[in-house]
């Protein structure tokens, strides 16, 4: 059993207790998710299983978008709902003004993460220390939000909607709790849906009561997706001569057209091999083995 399913994350799951019932829905242990969403958080939660799990890693690297409801006025421990109120601020409910500072995080901007995240900072992490109360400085890192924009405003609950779309590592909650700072009225994430990760899509995924539907009914081939058909790497075939070498998992001499860092490599009869990171030494350009499929 190898493949990756599109998994609907519902409200109240941990991304581990969705990997922790897959396994027992399909009796299989070698399982992984591929980003952690918090337990209030829904939406797109790609899940690896048998040898699919050795493309977690790449999964997790991938742009992400997600929907967030931005609420006003108020910041909190954890600079989402579920956190103790830290501070109420009276707010100006201005469509302009918000629009201009929810248009000014696109790009790159430099962002301190969360205090209640899985970070860790000297060998624990982050939520340990804030749990007992202490704050820990954190170093800021840049994020790069790919596009930002207003899906609605709701001037009576003082709050709006917004759809980001950004890199690895992005805290939404963060972002949230920065426009309320720049607003200078504060603010707190309400609601968050993931709504894509790489190639996956909301609209495909599946909740885990769809699952054990599918898996009773024995149609479990549907739901799966290829582990290389989800990489966003260009793909290379070699001939029948390079057959022992690729097995082998030796490195392969190349020429200068390949340019890019990563590539997926296949046998001419159709195999995957697996993923080959370019390597430039002074004899020449080779295509090295990193994750191996065979």
């Amino acid at each position: 059993m190898n493949g990756i399913i599109n998994i609907y994350k519902e409200k109240g799951f941990t991304s581990f207790d969705v990997v922790a019932k897959m396994r027992g829905i399909l009796r299989t242990k070698k399982i992984g998710h591929t980003g952690t969403l918090d337990p209030d958080a829904e939406g797109v939660l790609p899940v690896c299983i048998g040898k699919a799990t050795k493309v977690v890693e790449y999964l997790t690297d991938y742009d992400k978008t997600y929907v967030a409801e931005v609420k006003l006025g108020v910041t909190t421990t954890t600079e989402d709902a579920s956190g103790e109120v830290v501070l109420t601020r009276d707010v100006v409910y201005d469509e302009e003004k918000i629009e201009e500072v929810v248009n000014s995080f696109k790009g790159k901007y430099s962002q301190t993460p969360p205090m209640y995240s899985a970070l860790k900072v000297n060998g624990r992490r982050l939520y340990e220390y804030a749990r007992e109360g202490k704050v820990i400085e954190r170093k800021s890192r840049d994020v790069f939000i790919n596009d930002i924009k207003i899906l609605e405003f709701n001037k009576e609950n003082e709050s709006f909607k917004i759809e980001v779309s950004c890199s690895k590592g992005t805290y939404i909650r963060t972002l949230c709790y920065d426009i309320g700072e720049k607003l200078e009225c504060g603010a707190h994430m309400a609601t968050l849906l993931r709504t894509k990760v790489g190639k996956f899509e909301l609209k495909d995924a599946i909740k885990l009561s769809e699952l054990e539907i599918i898996v009773k009914e024995a149609r479990l081939e549907n739901v799966f997706q290829k582990t290389e058909s989800v990489l966003l790497f260009d793909k290379v075939t070699f001939g029948k001569e390079y057959t022992k070498l690729l097995e082998n998992g030796n490195k392969i001499l190349v020429d200068d057209s390949y340019t890019k860092d990563k590539y997926l490599v296949y046998m001419n009869d159709g195999r995957f091999v697996g993923v080959f990171k370019v390597m430039k030494k002074e004899e020449g350009i080779y295509l090295k083995p990193e994750k191996m499929f065979l």
